[in-house]
């Protein structure tokens, strides 16, 4: 398990799916504004791609957020869109709706940015995110990413377009206290 100030990122367990499933995923909003297409329901039981985690996959990586007192599960985080040649990645995470708040999306970046920076050997580490994200946008910049652009009206979400910011972190510019 990967650790940070308040949150470990270990591997996804069979008993957390459907923990994830009904508190993030089958909350049409969340979903709607967290994935990159129209939100489905899934079935109970059904292998879920978003959830189930595919061991022989080498592009992304998928882990179960837990909080380090205790070990409730509290969340997903991922490095996706590994490319090994280039030396870059994405980071994404959802937290469960009850917890938010408690400066666990900061804690997430940093272990994720630990494990693209120390453990990959990535060079460059990505995050895009909806303009309105205050949340994700205050963790990204807590742990020095920095706006690169905006991507107007790129995402169609709940019936309307809305912009998407890129935040970008190389690895000579991360600090491995840079959380506030």
């Amino acid at each position: 398990m990967l650790t940070g100030d308040k949150v470990g990122l270990r591997a996804r367990h069979e008993d957390d799916i459907p923990i994830l499933r009904t508190e993030l995923y089958d909350d049409v909003v969340n979903s709607s504004r967290a994935e990159g297409g129209p939100w489905r329901p899934i079935t109970p039981g059904s292998k879920d791609p978003r959830l189930v985690v595919d061991d022989t996959e080498q592009g992304n990586v998928r882990f179960s957020v837990v909080e380090l007192e205790g070990g409730t599960l509290v969340g997903t985080a991922t490095l996706w869109g590994i490319d090994s040649h280039n030396r870059t990645a994405h980071i994404g995470l959802g937290l469960l709706p009850s917890a938010r708040g408690k400066g666990y999306g900061t804690d997430v970046v940093a272990v994720l940015c630990h494990y693209g920076f120390v453990v990959r050997s990535l060079q460059r580490l990505q995050i895009e995110t909806l303009s309105d994200n205050a949340a994700m946008l205050r963790s990204a910049e807590r742990n020095g990413f920095v706006r690169e652009g905006v991507l107007r009206s790129s995402a169609w979400v709940m019936g309307e377009f809305l912009d998407e910011v890129l935040l970008g972190l190389l690895v000579q510019e991360w600090k491995r206290d840079a959380k506030v």
